[in-house]
């Protein structure tokens, strides 16, 4: 005979798993590099083998640059490896990838990068809600006085954020 507080087992939810990490990379030497004037988030084209090579989290987006050709935002140099258990099915690791951006939003950056010294760099590539994102930073690069003057400023944050710990 059960007691009246045994659980039922048949009526039991099973426990929800939590999501699988999913890696973000991040071009930390762009922050370095150049001076971020806006960012906007894309939607990125890829193949079946090229989403799980991104899914172990080993692409490089460092020396990646995106352009607009014939009205359509491409990415270019960004390296993903082969799948290693994908066959004949792989592609090219460093092929153009569409973007994915509404029509007015490429007008206007088509427009903004025309202007001299800016360019388009990609900042964070990363998954949400089980798409592939990039965040793509319009930028004008840095010059050394501008390096010097940055690394100077996080000196002195270090420096004062030490003496509050004191």
């Amino acid at each position: 005979m059960a007691s009246p507080k045994a659980k039922p087992t048949a009526l039991a939810v099973a426990p929800k798993r939590p999501p699988a990490p999913t890696p973000t990379v991040e071009n930390r030497r762009a922050r370095f590099e150049y001076e971020w004037l806006e960012q906007v988030e894309a939607g990125i084209v890829l193949t079946g083998t090229e989403i799980k090579s991104i899914r172990t989290g080993q692409i490089s987006i460092a020396e990646a640059y995106a352009r607009i050709r014939d009205g359509e935002l491409w990415l270019l140099s960004m390296h993903v490896p082969p799948y290693k258990q994908g066959s004949f099915s792989n592609v090219e690791p460093g092929r153009p990838r569409k973007l994915l951006l509404h029509r007015a939003e490429i007008d206007r950056l088509a427009g903004r990068i025309s202007e001299k010294g800016l360019t388009l760099i990609p900042v964070r590539l990363y998954f949400k809600r089980g798409r592939v994102k990039i965040s793509i930073a319009l930028a004008r690069g840095k010059k050394l006085w501008d390096k010097r003057r940055d690394e100077k400023d996080r000196d002195v944050q270090r420096e004062m954020a030490r003496a509050v710990r004191r």
